[in-house]
């Protein structure tokens, strides 16, 4: 093998331009020629490659985005549109593909795999909801924005006594707020994965003000109650009517996916994606990279598919047992 490429597609999370550089800089220490592809699928139909060297990817540790850009191309889930990315990919003499992306990410993938081409994947997206890895890239700083973005919030709430409602992404996994409810010391935690209903948080901020409590901070994760997105304005809605505490609702939105990647983002990343060339350089082909009980390891798209992402429960009841 001596020709390579990488991609993002799907959203942006912080760690993909670390995962970038370390495929850059590790394929250029085993000796490859190293290629990114812009705007994801869609540049790998059109073409749209681009040679990258060292100085390709100097400074962008730090930098959060993907300095390849990325974007959803429907073209892509067609027949037709894979054959043209194989005859592009044949044109440039690529012999191997690295994909950074989420679980629409990996399906590509499977596909090019599944028409003969080595492909590997890397699991980026602040979800961490794909199967067959613990950790996504991204989902660290992602948590790290929103646990600061609540701190300031209590500040507010604190100071004249509120209730605040937070809604945060994750699409339909709760692990963004789970993990953002527990270390910002939320009175609440609403996610997918647990049954929990309004009637009850209502209840925990009674019982709140009971004792004196004058403020309270509930985190929503946006894929909560059967994945309806928006539910905290209707959530902090009904709060007020129920209890006449003056409740404000917050969305985090999209700041949640940008931003400088954390240490353990960077950390990931760049063992993620050197791990990835070595396994294109291996033979290794439609495989994802990702982290078991706190190793590297890898195992094939068909393998990850069968797997359910879950989340450790364990976490969402000592929240509830803190937050008395």
């Amino acid at each position: 093998m001596n020709n390579i490429a990488v991609l993002t597609s799907g959203g942006d999370a912080p760690g993909m331009n670390t995962a970038i550089r370390a495929i850059v800089r590790r394929g250029i220490f085993k000796g490859l020629n190293v290629f990114g592809v812009q705007n994801g699928y869609k540049g790998l139909i059109d073409g749209d490659f681009v040679s990258m060297n060292l100085g390709s990817v100097r400074d962008i540790i730090h930098r959060g985005g993907t300095i390849l850009q990325t974007t959803r191309c429907r073209e892509f889930k067609e027949a037709e549109g894979q054959q043209h990315a194989l005859k592009q990919l044949e044109k440039q003499g690529i012999e191997g593909l690295i994909v950074i992306g989420g679980n629409g990410t990996f399906e590509g993938a499977r596909k090019l795999t599944a028409l003969g081409f080595p492909t590997i994947g890397i699991p980026g997206t602040i979800d961490n909801d794909i199967a067959g890895t613990e950790y996504t890239i991204g989902f660290d700083t992602a948590v790290n924005t929103a646990v600061k973005a609540i701190d300031k919030i209590r500040d507010t709430a604190a100071s004249h006594d509120r209730t605040y409602v937070v809604e945060v992404m994750g699409r339909d996994a709760g692990d963004i707020a789970l993990w953002a409810g527990m270390c910002a010391g939320a009175e609440s935690i609403i996610i997918p994965e647990a049954d929990l209903d309004v009637e009850d948080v209502i209840d925990r901020i009674k019982q709140g003000y009971q004792r004196g409590k004058t403020h309270s901070i509930i985190v929503v994760a946006e894929g909560a109650f059967n994945g309806s997105v928006g539910k905290g304005i209707e959530i902090g809605r009904e709060i007020r009517e129920k209890t006449g505490f003056d409740t404000k609702v917050t969305i985090l939105g999209h700041l949640q996916r940008g931003g400088s990647p954390s240490a353990y983002d960077r950390m990931m990343s760049s063992q993620m994606g050197a791990k990835a060339v070595d396994l294109l350089v291996e033979g290794k082909k439609g495989v994802m990279v990702g982290l078991k009980n706190g190793k590297l390891i890898h195992s094939s798209f068909g393998e990850a598919a069968k797997e359910k992402h879950t989340i450790d429960l364990s976490i969402y009841h000592l929240a509830r047992s803190l937050s008395i």
